[in-house]
């Protein structure tokens, strides 16, 4: 198997929803991701990126909210941990990053253990005096 073809695609199909509802469960920070809310989810995400293998099933997935000028954030960046360590995280970034050239700041957060990844794309911590909030809408 650690010689699979994988194709990418930016739209899943119906086949592909309760794929990525099974990658979301498997991870602590999206397990409780209903179907509905995954649906409305890849509708008003401006890019969609799943990574399919030679059955055609979903095994690698992530999203960006963009204006594809000025900021981009990237978003929910998955592998199935059957398919990890073949370079398919590595894979999905610079398939955002080269649909995402022409956008001049490009965002995303993640665990400290995941900074060194995302460094080969120029991301960085070091964000001089701006701090990430955020607000919880119950």
């Amino acid at each position: 198997m650690q010689n699979q073809t994988y194709t990418h695609v930016t739209t899943l199909s119906e086949k592909h929803i309760p794929q990525l509802q099974a990658l979301y469960k498997r991870e602590w920070w999206t397990m409780d991701r209903a179907e509905a809310d995954i649906r409305l989810m890849l509708k008003n995400s401006d890019l969609v990126l799943g990574l399919l293998d030679q059955k055609e099933n979903l095994v690698g997935f992530a999203r960006v909210l963009t204006d594809f000028v000025f900021k981009a954030l990237i978003l929910d960046v998955i592998v199935d941990p059957d398919h990890r360590n073949r370079q398919l995280g590595l894979r999905l970034m610079n398939l955002l990053a080269a649909e995402l050239s022409g956008v001049n700041h490009l965002e995303l957060y993640c665990l400290p253990q995941m900074i060194p990844f995302y460094q080969r794309w120029g991301f960085t911590e070091k964000l001089g005096d701006l701090t990430f909030m955020r607000a919880e809408v119950t």
